[in-house]
């Protein structure tokens, strides 16, 4: 289809949409207070680093991109397996063996930070966005969407607690989930892991999910 028969079509507005409209972000209160001991713990890190090691925490490059001896070099802060990265590109890879990829990654960025005065632990990312969903046998659940439509809080907190321990049990840190959006238009491609249209519900439901997922990691 060219540009011009694609700029011919007519796209119908939202009629009578009755979620909010933001012209910018609007200010929130975090539930994460800032530590100001914390805070200056950062800044002294900050003032110890290299412009590189700087460069390397702000570099997230995808598992099947970088080896733990990469990652050491650069002094990267962290790497993200999304859909379809597994260890050593086995999709049936057992925790134990994601435990001890994690592992590699881990000792290796220890090691670049030796001598260094400071330490920053490396961070792996995972896209665990309906469960465990990249690791073989973990327990998969509904996408948002669907939880949304359930209207259940306590088995939204129920599922990020399973969630947490799994990824937990694999040697991972972080998840980008659960997904915060209140969608305005269907076409979007990521309805579905969103939480019902009502600005409310679409925080809701994901904080309890945060809350019991954050809670269970740090146990």
């Amino acid at each position: 289809m060219s540009g011009k028969e694609l700029s011919s079509i007519s796209i119908p507005e939202q009629q009578n949409s009755k979620v909010p409209y933001f012209p910018d972000w609007p200010r929130v209160k975090s539930a994460i207070a800032k530590d100001p001991e914390i805070e200056t713990k950062i800044l002294e890190i900050l003032g110890q680093m290299t412009l590189e090691e700087k460069v390397g925490q702000m570099i997230q490059p995808d598992l099947r991109s970088v080896t733990p001896e990469e990652a050491k070099q650069y002094k990267l802060g962290s790497i993200l397996n999304g859909g379809g990265a597994w260890p050593n590109g086995n999709k049936y890879a057992s925790a134990k063996e994601w435990a001890e990829e994690a592992d590699k990654y881990f000792l290796a960025l220890e090691q670049a930070y030796q001598g260094r005065g400071f330490r920053i632990p490396f961070m792996w990312a995972t896209d665990a966005v309906h469960g465990h969903n990249n690791v073989f046998g973990a327990t998969v659940f509904p996408h948002n969407i669907g939880l949304g439509a359930a209207n259940n809080p306590a088995l939204i907190k129920q599922i990020g607690q399973a969630t947490a321990k799994e990824i937990a049990a694999t040697g991972l840190d972080w998840t980008f989930a659960p997904t915060v959006a209140a969608p305005r238009d269907y076409r979007w491609g990521r309805v579905y892991e969103a939480t019902p249209k009502t600005l409310r519900s679409s925080t809701s439901m994901p904080l309890k999910w945060w809350r019991a997922c954050k809670v269970t990691l740090k146990d």
